[in-house]
């Protein structure tokens, strides 16, 4: 069934319909993840924390491109409507359509990314967090 609930939804869905929990391909994942980063040493995962934090600040490059690109087509719009809007032309149809798929993509392709990086980061902290408080 169709919802427009997230991913955390979903996961709960799928979770409460499954009779071994443990099984599930998202949780095998992440504990995979978090297995990986309790075998480094906590030099080492403050490192990559520093990584992942400058990963997720990074992710400010997609906005900017989004809103970039309308400044740029404003500025050379003159040139844009003689190719666009030539007698007869569907030009500007295909111009629009291309330029809303790679606007979508990259929107999405922004919340992923920066959504894969929390969860990183979370993650990483929980385990310096626990090793602080054991020390």
């Amino acid at each position: 069934m169709f919802s427009f609930r997230g991913d955390a939804h979903k996961l709960f869905l799928t979770l409460k319909g499954q009779k071994d929990i443990h099984s599930n391909k998202e949780l095998k994942e992440t504990a995979e993840i978090k297995s990986f980063y309790e075998s480094l040493e906590s030099k080492t995962l403050q490192l990559v924390h520093y990584r992942m934090i400058k990963e997720r600040n990074g992710m400010g490059m997609i906005p900017i491109f989004v809103t970039g690109i309308p400044w740029l087509l404003f500025l050379i719009s003159d040139k844009i409507q003689d190719v666009l809007f030539t007698k007869g032309g569907m030009h500007w149809a295909a111009f629009i359509f291309l330029y809303l798929i790679l606007l979508t993509i990259s929107v999405i392709f922004h919340f992923k990314e920066k959504a894969w990086a929390a969860f990183h980061i979370e993650m990483i902290e929980d385990i310096l967090s626990e090793r602080d408080k054991g020390s």
